[in-house]
C-alpha cells in the first residue's frame, strides 16, 4: 500500500507553455481544435477512485503525446476541496467524483478557486467482494444486503466527512435498511468500522482484510474485482474537471483538460470502465477561458 500512496505524491515544478494543433474530435463529438504540445508540469489533485486510470493510462499517455509532465494526487474528492481551499496542496486541474464538491470551492467566501467545471463521466455505486471471502457465494445467490449483515461479515466504505463515495455508501445502507426494513443495515452506516482512506480500499479487499467494499465500477473494472450491483439504487461518481483558478501552470493544465475530454483520453476512460459523457455537460460556461471554449463545445 506504501507504493500505491507514493505514486500518488504531488511533485511541485514551475513553468509551462503549449501550442496547438488540429484534431478531428471535441468534447461533443465535431472537429475541434484539442489537441496540443506543452512543457513542465501540471498538478492535478483527483478523486482517489480514479488512481489507476490517472497513474497508469491518463498520466502517461498525456505525458506521451504532449510533452508535458503529469503530477497526480489522489484523495477523496471533499478532503482535497478542503486542502485547496485552505492552501495547503497546490493544484492546476481538480477532478472531482461529485458535482457538489465544487460549489465548495466557488465564491468569495471559499477563496473563489473554482468558477466553471465540466461534467465528463459517470460510474454506478457498487459492492465489490473478495472472491476467496466465505462469503462469495452467498454473495453471487443471495440480496447483498442480507449477506452484510452476518456474523463475522467485513465490509469497507470511506468516509463520507472526507469523500462522496462514503456520503453514497451510507445512503445506499440507510435507503435499504429502511425499504427492507433491516435495523442492521443501518447500524452498519452509522457505525465507525469499517472506514478506510479511499486510496486503501481496494488493497484491503485484495489482501482479504475484508470481504466486501463499496466501490465505483471503474475502480472494480480497473483492478478486477468481482461485484453484485446495488439492486434498486441508483447511486454512482458523477466526475468532473475544471482548472483551478490562480492555477500556477495555466496552459499545462488547459492542456490537461483538452487531452482529457479529446478523443484519447476519452477512449482511455471509456476502456477503464467509465460512462462517458456525451456532450460534455458545463456549469457556468460564461466563465470557461478562450482557450478551453472548443474542447469543451462552447465554440
Amino acid at each position: 500500500m506504501a507504493a500505491l500512496v507514493a505514486l500518488s505524491v504531488l511533485v511541485a515544478a514551475c513553468g509551462s507553455s503549449t501550442t496547438s494543433t488540429t484534431s478531428t474530435d471535441r468534447a461533443g463529438g465535431s472537429s475541434a481544435s484539442t489537441a496540443v504540445r506543452a512543457t513542465g508540469p501540471v498538478d492535478v489533485l483527483y478523486a482517489g477512485s480514479l488512481v489507476h486510470i490517472m497513474e497508469t493510462d491518463v498520466g502517461p499517455a498525456f505525458d506521451h503525446a504532449t510533452g508535458a509532465t503529469f503530477d497526480g494526487f489522489a484523495g477523496g474528492s471533499t478532503g482535497l476541496a478542503s486542502e485547496i481551499r485552505g492552501g495547503t496542496q497546490q493544484a492546476d486541474v481538480f477532478v472531482s467524483a461529485s458535482p457538489s464538491v465544487n460549489t465548495s470551492l466557488e465564491g468569495p467566501a471559499n477563496g473563489s478557486w473554482v468558477s466553471w467545471y465540466a461534467t465528463f463521466a459517470t460510474a454506478p455505486l457498487v459492492l465489490g467482494y473478495n472472491p476467496s471471502s466465505r462469503f462469495a457465494a452467498a454473495l453471487r445467490t443471495r440480496p447483498w444486503y442480507d449477506v452484510i449483515t452476518s456474523p463475522g461479515f467485513l465490509l469497507g466504505r470511506t468516509d463520507p466527512a472526507v469523500d462522496p463515495k462514503g456520503k453514497l455508501a451510507v445512503e445506499a445502507l440507510d435507503t435499504t435498511a429502511h425499504d427492507q426494513h433491516l435495523p442492521g443495515l443501518a447500524a452498519l452506516a452509522s457505525s465507525t468500522s469499517g472506514v478506510f482512506p479511499e486510496e486503501a480500499l481496494v488493497g484491503r479487499l485484495q489482501s482479504g482484510q475484508l470481504d466486501a467494499g463499496f466501490f465505483y465500477a471503474n475502480e472494480a473494472v480497473a483492478a478486477h474485482i468481482p461485484t453484485v450491483p446495488l439492486t434498486s439504487l441508483h447511486l454512482g461518481a458523477t466526475y468532473t474537471v475544471t482548472v483551478v483558478e490562480r492555477a500556477p501552470h495555466p496552459a499545462a493544465a488547459d492542456a490537461f483538460v483538452q487531452f482529457l475530454l479529446g478523443a484519447q483520453g476519452r477512449a482511455i476512460l471509456t476502456r477503464d470502465g467509465l460512462t462517458v459523457t456525451s456532450p460534455v455537460a458545463v456549469t457556468g460556461a460564461a466563465r470557461v477561458p478562450p482557450s478551453l471554449r472548443a474542447a469543451l463545445g462552447l465554440g
